[in-house]
């Protein structure tokens, strides 16, 4: 995955929008699970993005959050509520409006860890986030 080069003029990610971090977060969730996707199933391009939307809809990405809170630290949990609690100005169509706050909590942590560069971190959170997508499909 792709990180900020180093030699860019510093920025703190703590000071964006957390909309701004879910925006980010959401692509890195994205491009995460295509890689996923292509490595381990790899198909017709429409297949896979059918396959996607399990990873990515707020649906799996709140429950995902769910069983991720009590791993995560204080300063994660921050970026959660700054994602959740953020106003977007647009209602979701098809998913439930806490699945969908949650969804965005999630996004922004995410956006947060890419652009602070804590690879490590994030990379652990992108695969605990598949293995609970992928059990809680197994489940139902």
């Amino acid at each position: 995955m792709m990180f900020l080069n180093e030699t860019e003029p510093h920025f703190d990610p703590k000071l964006l929008n957390p909309l701004s971090l879910a925006y980010m977060g959401d692509a890195v969730l994205e491009i995460y699970i295509r890689a996923h996707l292509l490595k381990t199933q790899a198909g017709k391009p429409h297949r896979l993005h059918r396959e996607a939307t399990r990873y990515v809809s707020a649906k799996a990405q709140s429950a995902a959050l769910q069983k991720l809170k009590d791993e995560l630290t204080e300063n994660e949990t921050w970026f959660i509520k700054r994602g959740r609690n953020a106003k977007s100005g647009t209602t979701p169509k098809n998913t439930d409006l806490m699945d969908y706050r949650n969804s965005s909590g999630l996004e922004c942590l995410l956006g947060y860890l890419y652009l602070a560069d804590q690879r490590q971190r994030l990379q652990e959170l992108l695969q605990k986030i598949v293995a609970i997508i992928e059990v809680g499909d197994n489940d139902e």
